[in-house]
């Protein structure tokens, strides 16, 4: 049975694929346009080749280079442009490769999350380490951090930090004498970073300095 966050990837993945389709369609219209234009100027150049037989050598000649200046306009025109439409698609796949599985991951943090929670319940509970259930929740944990790091996702967990609001989230404020105004002095959630992009900031409770008394 396919699994949904696969579906959900997959037709992020066929959005960016489109998309790049699109542009490329675009990019195919303009380079009719231009070659409409050069088959414009050269059917004006054979229409004008009547007119130049009253011209003389130096006319002629001058006109010729005219239309060849013209011609090379044209071309470097379309040449710009098709490296441009290269550059466009080259960015696009890499970004759908570097960033397809982000809505992917997003999804799977919710897992991540609970088996975090799961672990840190069992090591507050002090179950013997053999205990089967100890060792699956911590085989499931290695596993699938295992997973995200081989996917280059990056997990924030800044006890301690500086509060930085483009990764972290503050839930609330602290007064706390020993630590730094401004500092995370705790981690509700951890955040995530996929490929240095941030997928979720970290939910964390920030210091302050001590109101005066």
């Amino acid at each position: 049975m396919p699994n949904p966050e696969e579906n959900a990837a997959d037709n992020e993945h066929k959005e960016i694929i489109e998309e790049i389709v699109e542009e490329e369609s675009a990019a195919d219209n303009e380079h009719k346009e231009i070659i409409e234009e050069i088959v414009e100027e050269e059917s004006a150049a054979a229409e004008s080749e009547e007119s130049t037989e009253d011209l003389s050598i130096e006319e002629q000649l001058e006109k010729a280079l005219e239309e060849v200046t013209n011609f090379r306009d044209v071309a470097l025109r379309a040449e710009a442009e098709m490296q441009n439409v290269r550059r466009r698609a080259e960015r696009d796949v890499e970004h759908a490769y570097k960033f397809g599985l982000e809505k992917l991951i997003q999804n799977l943090l919710p897992v991540v999350d609970g088996i975090e929670k799961a672990v840190e319940a069992i090591e507050k509970a002090e179950m013997e380490e053999n205990d089967p259930v100890v060792e699956g929740f911590r085989l499931c944990q290695k596993l699938i951090l295992e997973l995200l790091d081989r996917e280059n996702v990056e997990v924030v967990d800044p006890m301690g930090a500086p509060f930085d609001p483009n990764e972290h989230e503050a839930m609330s404020m602290v007064e706390n004498p020993d630590m730094e105004p401004n500092s995370v002095f705790a981690v509700v959630q951890k955040g995530y970073k996929l490929n240095s992009r941030l997928v979720r900031p970290a939910m964390v409770m920030v210091t302050k300095a001590p109101s005066d008394q």
